[in-house]
């Protein structure tokens, strides 16, 4: 991870959401704990190894955490650290700047 001794700060948020689909999982789980399979259908497109692999990077730099509930059958559930959730509300502007200019972003892309 050297991207965390960078000067800017971007280099180290990105080590930590970096890709297509962490943010979108946070995104998600910023309304509470779910389930393995209900981050599933909110996530669209993505397959199980890669939501797996995602939770588990996510987990490891202490932004999530993973809640066992001891019971038969099985019930896990995913929920967002203290420190997941100031990662979440930095993301916020991000996803206002996104739904404010989703039209131009889509004409741009239907031209090139």
């Amino acid at each position: 991870m050297n991207d965390v001794q960078s000067t800017c700060g971007l280099d180290v948020s990105l080590a930590v959401i970096g890709g297509k689909w962490k943010p979108l999982i946070l995104y998600h789980l910023q309304g509470g704990p779910k389930r393995f399979a209900q981050v599933r259908r909110l996530v669209k497109g993505i397959s199980e190894k890669v939501l797996i692999q995602q939770l588990r990077e996510l987990m490891a730099v202490g932004v999530l955490i993973r809640h066992d509930h001891q019971q038969v059958p099985p019930m896990v559930d995913y929920s967002l650290t203290p420190f997941g959730e100031t990662l979440v509300r930095a993301l916020i502007p991000l996803c206002e700047w996104g739904t404010l200019n989703r039209q131009h972003v889509a004409n741009v892309l239907l031209t090139a």
